[in-house]
């Protein structure tokens, strides 16, 4: 088994929620995605106070994937665009502590993470996935779906050192040897 760092992304690494920031991206460029907005607000606020499970979760994002997300098209310069604008949100602190073998374990998609994680040279993580044609998660890395997905594509890693901002992420510190609190930037050992 080898030892590694974990790091949640948002709010941990990313200062904000990368899901909110590309959907506020968004609705100032596609007037489409107005009619998501109040559903969104609910969801962002019900994730803010913890108040979902990941059955919860999927539901209530299955109607804006479904609805719109799918009608995208091509994604990738509208990422790329997104991200030469929000990139500046990485906490410096990270680029001080970064290791080859770290993983980030995050409840962000993908294709919104695959850009920023290339731009910063991090090679393992995890995102959440979302089948283009139909909408439908493949895998929500949210909650005790984290440590599930971690085992899957990394059974042979032990977490050495947990850094998150969120209680939501208790299965996951449960499983670190060390768990670190971020609040903005600073880092606190909880565990």
């Amino acid at each position: 088994m080898e030892n590694v760092n974990v790091y949640d992304f948002d709010n941990t690494i990313y200062d904000g929620e990368t899901l909110v920031d590309f959907i506020l991206y968004y609705i100032k460029t596609d007037r489409k995605i107005w009619k998501y907005v109040p559903k969104l607000i609910i969801i962002a606020i019900k994730d803010a106070l913890h108040l979902f499970t990941v059955e919860q979760a999927i539901e209530a994002y299955a109607s804006f994937l479904e609805g719109y997300y799918v009608n995208l098209g091509d994604t990738t310069q509208n990422v790329i665009k997104f991200w030469d604008k929000n990139e500046k949100k990485i906490k410096p602190w990270y680029a001080k502590v970064q290791k080859e073998s770290d993983i980030i374990v995050s409840g962000s998609t993908n294709f919104i993470l695959d850009e920023i994680m290339k731009r910063m040279g991090v090679k393992h993580y995890i995102g959440s996935s979302i089948d283009k044609e139909t909408g439908k998660f493949i895998r929500l890395c949210f909650l005790e779906n984290k440590v599930k997905a971690f085992y899957e594509i990394y059974p042979d890693k032990h977490i050495e050192n947990f850094y998150t901002d969120s209680m939501n992420d208790k299965a996951m510190m449960d499983i670190a040897d060390n768990v670190y609190l971020v609040k903005k930037n600073k880092i606190t050992k909880i565990k």
